[in-house]
């Protein structure tokens, strides 16, 4: 079984997506719905995925939840948004559980990378969000780069009985060749282990168009050695992906830098520690 914990779906004739803008994504500024993730995904053997949140919107989660209900087979979990900093936050969780798939609601996320505050994830009204997460049972997506390691390091140690998965390794600088302060900062946070990541969105942190798998693999690497695969996790990153690669190609790669791991080892990135990290249900049976 291949679980794919992180892709997403969009709609720019419904919702507006701000990150999208400019010439540069215009390649992936189209609808991508459960229709075509099937026909990207399970060809490829992926029997499950986790949806992830695009917009700070909880009518998208609302969306995603609706979406996830309707496709048990393959969306077995939604990383949704709720504002954090709300004093409603506890209510918002529980009035999504409470709607049109409410049960796949496995984890939350916010954009933090975009954040002009390095330091927002340890804001005191932010914790108290995070700390609501975590009383609700769900997992809390860190989206960051680099220099937000440190904050993400504290709000781990400061919730320490939450779970937390970081998206794409926090984003290595590969197109430069960089690997200081990420390296040191990545094996800072996984010395938590309440903290499991994504082997996800490498390609598109590299050279759009040349890149290599020998230019990802130093970075896969270091992810591999300080999280190690019982806390490592395959994501596909699809559609965002596409402007690298497709589909086929980024899961050939995880399975190319996974290739010297044990059979159990490779099944906990390609399944077991997505399903234990998020809680996913079994997919639904249907009967003939």
């Amino acid at each position: 079984m291949i679980i794919d914990a992180h892709h997403h779906l969009w709609d720019p004739a419904r919702r507006a997506y701000p990150w999208l803008d400019g010439d540069a994504m215009a390649p992936i500024r189209h609808r991508y719905g459960p229709a075509e993730l099937r026909a990207a995904a399970e060809p490829l053997g992926v029997s499950g995925t986790v949806l992830v949140q695009t917009v700070s919107e909880i009518g998208e989660t609302v969306d995603f939840l609706g979406i996830a209900a309707d496709n048990g087979d393959l969306i077995r979990g939604v990383v949704g948004w709720v504002d954090l900093a709300s004093p409603s936050i506890v209510d918002d969780v529980a009035a999504l559980r409470l709607g049109p798939g409410g049960e796949k609601l496995v984890g939350i996320r916010h954009q933090a990378q975009d954040e002009p505050d390095p330091d927002w994830l340890t804001r005191p009204e932010v914790l108290r969000g995070l700390r609501a997460v975590v009383e609700a049972g769900l997992t809390y997506d860190l989206l960051v780069l680099p220099h937000q390691l440190p904050s993400a390091i504290a709000a781990a140690r400061a919730v320490p009985e939450g779970r937390f998965v970081l998206d794409h390794a926090a984003k290595p600088p590969i197109a430069d060749g960089a690997r200081e302060p990420w390296s040191s900062a990545l094996a800072e946070l996984a010395a938590l282990d309440n903290v499991a990541c994504k082997l996800s969105g490498l390609i598109t942190e590299a050279d759009w168009n040349r890149w290599q798998p020998e230019e990802i693999r130093p970075y896969a690497e270091h992810v591999l050695d300080v999280f190690g695969p019982g806390r490592l996790l395959f994501g596909s990153d699809w559609p965002v992906c596409e402007l690298a690669g497709d589909y086929e190609r980024v899961l050939g790669l995880a399975e190319q830098l996974c290739a010297g791991l044990s059979g159990d080892e490779r099944n906990a990135v390609f399944d077991g520690t997505a399903t234990t990290w998020y809680g996913l249900r079994d997919p639904v049976r249907r009967t003939p």
